[in-house]
């Protein structure tokens, strides 16, 4: 993920995981905040903690989220800080469809995603209508 779209201060990601919103979703929890910033961008911290297993597992996790949001970035509302924290493995994020779903779900959920744009999304994934 492009530095820009990154939450990079702790101070930052730890602002947004107490003031965000939440959106759990099976594996996910996204902590959603509004910016104040003038010139509004969404920015993203992927967290997860020791609880998730071992490093392997935890960068696997993360990679997958962020492949996810790299594919979702551009059919968000802009101007939020986000904060998507990793309560399930590797045997519950399984793979990049998972990830796909359940961050749509979130985004759906939150109003943040633009429907033609995940209808197109799972066209193209083959998964048609099914939820």
């Amino acid at each position: 993920m492009h530095p820009s779209l990154r939450l990079r201060e702790e101070w930052e990601v730890n602002e947004t995981r107490r003031r965000g919103k939440a959106y759990p979703v099976g594996p996910l929890v996204a902590r959603i905040m509004p910016q104040t910033s003038p010139h509004p961008a969404n920015r993203y911290a992927v967290i997860a903690g020791q609880r998730i297993g071992g490093a392997v597992q935890r960068n696997r996790c993360k990679r997958l989220v962020r492949e996810a949001l790299r594919a979702l970035h551009p059919n968000l509302r802009q101007g939020y800080d986000i904060a998507i924290i990793v309560r399930g493995g590797v045997d519950q994020l399984t793979g990049l469809p998972v990830a796909s779903e359940t961050l749509a779900r979130i985004f759906t959920q939150a109003k943040m995603l633009d429907q033609q744009s995940t209808a197109t999304s799972n066209e193209q994934t083959g998964r048609g209508g099914e939820q």
